[in-house]
């Protein structure tokens, strides 16, 4: 591993936005930036096609010394393929609890960057194939909109994967009507299981008033 100052100009940020943002965290973390200064090095690993550095992990790092006026960012360079940074990286996550998001982006990066399969992804996350597929599906089947209410944690991502991820596949339009009502209103498992069953069992008419 090597250390240094990166430019924002020398980094790829190709997966910033498939990660979750939390507002409160932000704010936090760029007071203490602005009161501290930059205490731990984002995560990179070079790119010799792209000749740019991938950040791997410290977006929330890069976003508060851009908006601090910073032009460079302190970054640790790991050795190694970007597939085995990130499954190394998602293994030091679980330490702080398991996001099945976070589990969906990285999967389908191996997936489609990296060509791995879904018995190769199994094996690797010691996983059935099941729940591989299941997470997997957060990103596949759910539109960009719902997306981008569970990165923002308006919505769970176990509710996501088990009640609207159905739903979006049998109509994608109800399904985002349906996310935008209950974005951010901390519903439980239990209200969303509810108004899926209401309108999985429900006809038309019913369907629109849940």
């Amino acid at each position: 591993m090597q250390d240094m100052e990166l430019e924002f100009q020398q980094l790829d940020l190709r997966y910033e936005s498939l990660r979750s943002r939390q507002a409160k965290r932000e704010r936090d973390l760029l007071a203490s930036l602005a009161l501290d200064g930059q205490l731990l090095p984002i995560v990179v690993v070079y790119d010799e096609g792209m000749q740019r550095y991938v950040v791997v992990d410290g977006y929330k790092r890069v976003r508060a010394q851009r908006r601090l006026g910073h032009d460079c960012v302190r970054a640790t360079v790991w050795s190694m393929s970007q597939s085995e940074a990130l499954l190394l990286l998602d293994q030091l996550m679980r330490s702080g609890g398991a996001n099945p998001f976070q589990d969906a982006w990285l999967l389908r990066e191996l997936q489609t960057q990296f060509g791995l399969s879904l018995d190769e992804l199994s094996r690797r996350f010691d996983k059935s194939i099941s729940w591989v597929s299941r997470r997997l599906a957060l990103i596949v089947e759910l539109p960009e909109d719902i997306q981008s209410r569970i990165r923002a944690g308006e919505i769970g991502a176990h509710t996501a994967m088990k009640y609207l991820v159905p739903l979006a596949r049998a109509n994608a339009d109800d399904c985002s009507k349906l996310a935008a009502s209950i974005a951010g209103e901390q519903l439980s498992t239990r209200d969303v299981s509810s108004l899926y069953a209401a309108y999985k069992d429900g006809d038309k008419e019913r369907q629109q008033r849940v």
